[in-house]
């Protein structure tokens, strides 16, 4: 396996987020920002998604173990219902909680995005909103999807490519960015700071 022409570095603990980039052919090397997400608290949610992208790219960009050359993407998510940022609910009563208010309804899925490129110091960042419309789901289902844990550690309490699938009837947008990462999004940045998408692959 060929090393990418350009070495991307994922800002991110998330599982989704490195399998989705290495469905699309990137490889990239994993380094947890260790930001703090409460420090922003009260934001509306456009912002504190960037924000927080921003803060979690910084942080990376300044560890001495980066590839050379490397571009550090840093992205986080929350579900934006009525105004209010749905992050990760943490515990089981806040989950039950937010699917109550969640079942029937509409939200949108907003993920910041920061791409800094360690070579030169530009940064380019933006966020991706996708609408999702969820199913009026039972409470008998929500106690058994919360029972799982699946809910408790992911943004807006629900995943569209797991047991949450299911419970999501819609989306209207980029369906890569409810993962937790816009792979044209990404692409669009690279190429703000003067990087192909396809040199991000890795080569086989």
């Amino acid at each position: 396996m060929t090393p990418p022409r350009t070495p991307l570095v994922l800002a991110s603990a998330s599982p989704a987020r490195l399998q989705t980039l290495r469905n699309a052919g990137v490889e990239p090397v994993v380094i947890v920002s260790g930001v703090d997400e409460s420090v922003l608290d009260g934001l509306p949610p456009l912002e504190l998604a960037l924000q927080l992208a921003e803060l979690k790219c910084a942080a990376v960009a300044e560890r001495d173990e980066l590839p050379e050359g490397a571009l550090v993407l840093g992205c986080d998510s929350v579900l934006d219902l009525d105004g209010e940022a749905l992050g990760k609910p943490g515990h089981p009563e806040e989950a039950v909680r937010r699917w109550q208010a969640m079942r029937g309804r509409t939200g949108v899925l907003r993920t910041g995005h920061c791409l800094r490129d360690t070579a030169t110091g530009r940064v380019a960042a933006a966020t991706a909103s996708t609408t999702v419309h969820f199913a009026d789901v039972t409470d008998e289902e929500v106690a058994a999807y919360v029972a799982t844990g699946e809910p408790l550690a992911v943004a807006g309490a629900f995943t569209v490519d797991g047991l949450g699938g299911a419970f999501v009837t819609g989306i209207e947008g980029d369906h890569h960015n409810v993962v937790g990462v816009s792979l044209p999004l990404v692409r669009d940045l690279a190429a703000e700071l003067g990087h192909s998408w396809t040199d991000l692959w890795t080569r086989r």
